[in-house]
C-alpha cells in the first residue's frame, strides 16, 4: 500500500486545470511513497480526457464510463470501488464545488481521515499536510499517522504538468444505476450568461479600490482591449456593484492562475492574493510604496495607476 489516486476534475466536456496540478501533487506525494501515480476519469468523454490527462507522473489512467456529467452517487462510489480494488495509501481529490461535494462521501464509505484544502503535501513516517486558515492569514500543519486517508487539493498551488507521454488506460467497470441514484444534474445555469471565464483567462487586469470611482472603470478598459486582457476585480468593486460576481479574484471569488496578472490599485489582503498567487507573473501598480502586493509581485510600479494606465495605452496601442 504505497500507490497514491487520484480523482480528476471536469466539466461542460473539458477538464479543469486543477486536474493536471493534481497529477503533480499526486506524483510528488507518489514519490515520498514509493509507489504509483493512479488517476481515475468518471463520467463524460473518459477516451478523450484520458487521452488529455497521459502526462509526466501517471502511472495508469483508470476510466468509469458512466454517465455524461458530475454525479454525488456516481462519482463517491466509482472513487470508493476503485480504491478498494487498488488498495492506494491516499487518495486526492479537487477542492472543488465538485470534489468537495463528493470527497467526505467517499472519505466516510471508507472510514479514512479526510484533509481538505491542502496547499501542500508531504509524506515522513505520515502524511504532512498544509493547510490555510482565517483568510490564509494562518498557515497550519497536519500530521496524520493513520493510513491510508483522503485529501481534497486546492487549485493552483501545484504547478500543472504539461509534458505528455503514452500511459495505459484501462477500463474500471463499476455498475451504477442512475435511476436509483437520488442526485442528477437537471442542466447548467452559467454564470453572467455570455460573459467570459476568468479562470481560463491567460492574461488578467485586475482593479481594487484604487480606482476610486466606477467611471474610471473605462480607462482600465481601454488597456484591457489594448493588450487582449480580460478584466478582473478585488471583490470591494464587486461589493459596490461595479463589476459582476463572476469577474471577482479571491477566496470568496473564483481562484486564477494566469500567465500574467496585473494588480492595478490592489493593496494585496490575504483574502484576495489567496485566489491569484498561482500566476506565473505578477505585476502590481499602487501608490502605497509598502502594499502587501508587492510582496507577491515579480514587478512593481509605485505611482498612481491615472498615470501609469495611460502610459501603458498609449505603449500597446
Amino acid at each position: 500500500m504505497s500507490d497514491v489516486l487520484a480523482v480528476a476534475d471536469h466539466r461542460r466536456g473539458t477538464v479543469r486545470d486543477v486536474s493536471f496540478e493534481m497529477v503533480r501533487a499526486g506524483h510528488e506525494l507518489a514519490d515520498d511513497l514509493g509507489g504509483d501515480l493512479h488517476l481515475a476519469v468518471i463520467a463524460g468523454d473518459v477516451e478523450g480526457f484520458a487521452a488529455d490527462l497521459s502526462l509526466e507522473g501517471v502511472d495508469t489512467i483508470h476510466t468509469v464510463e458512466a454517465g455524461e456529467e458530475f454525479n454525488h452517487d456516481l462519482y463517491a462510489g466509482a472513487t470508493a470501488a476503485l480504491f478498494e480494488q487498488l488498495a492506494p495509501t491516499a487518495v486526492l481529490m479537487p477542492n472543488s464545488v465538485n470534489g468537495l461535494d463528493y470527497a467526505p462521501a467517499v472519505a466516510n464509505r471508507l472510514d479514512v481521515p479526510l484533509v481538505t484544502d491542502a496547499v501542500d503535501l508531504a509524506y515522513d513516517d505520515g502524511l504532512v499536510a498544509t493547510r490555510e486558515m482565517y483568510g490564509s492569514k494562518v498557515e497550519t500543519t497536519l500530521e496524520l499517522s493513520e493510513e491510508p486517508f483522503a485529501v481534497t487539493v486546492r487549485a493552483g498551488e501545484w504547478e500543472a504538468v504539461e509534458d505528455r507521454v503514452d500511459v495505459p488506460v484501462e477500463a474500471f467497470e463499476y455498475d451504477f444505476d442512475e435511476s436509483a441514484s437520488g442526485a442528477r444534474v437537471q442542466g447548467f445555469q452559467e454564470v453572467g450568461a455570455g460573459d467570459v471565464d476568468i479562470a481560463d483567462a491567460e492574461f488578467l487586469v485586475s482593479i481594487g479600490r484604487g480606482i476610486e470611482e466606477e467611471e474610471n472603470l473605462e480607462l482600465i478598459e481601454e488597456l484591457a482591449e489594448v493588450t487582449g486582457a480580460t478584466m478582473s476585480s478585488s471583490r470591494p468593486i464587486v461589493d459596490s456593484g461595479w463589476l459582476p460576481k463572476n469577474r471577482q479574484v479571491g477566496q470568496s471569488g473564483k481562484q486564477v492562475t494566469p500567465d500574467v496578472y496585473l494588480a492595478i490599485g490592489i493593496s494585496g489582503a490575504v483574502q484576495h492574493v489567496a485566489g491569484m498567487k498561482g500566476a506565473e507573473t505578477i505585476i502590481a501598480i499602487n501608490t502605497d510604496p509598502n502594499a502587501p502586493i508587492f510582496d507577491i509581485a515579480d514587478y512593481g510600479i509605485v505611482g498612481d495607476l491615472f498615470d501609469v494606465v495611460p502610459a501603458l495605452i498609449e505603449q500597446f496601442d
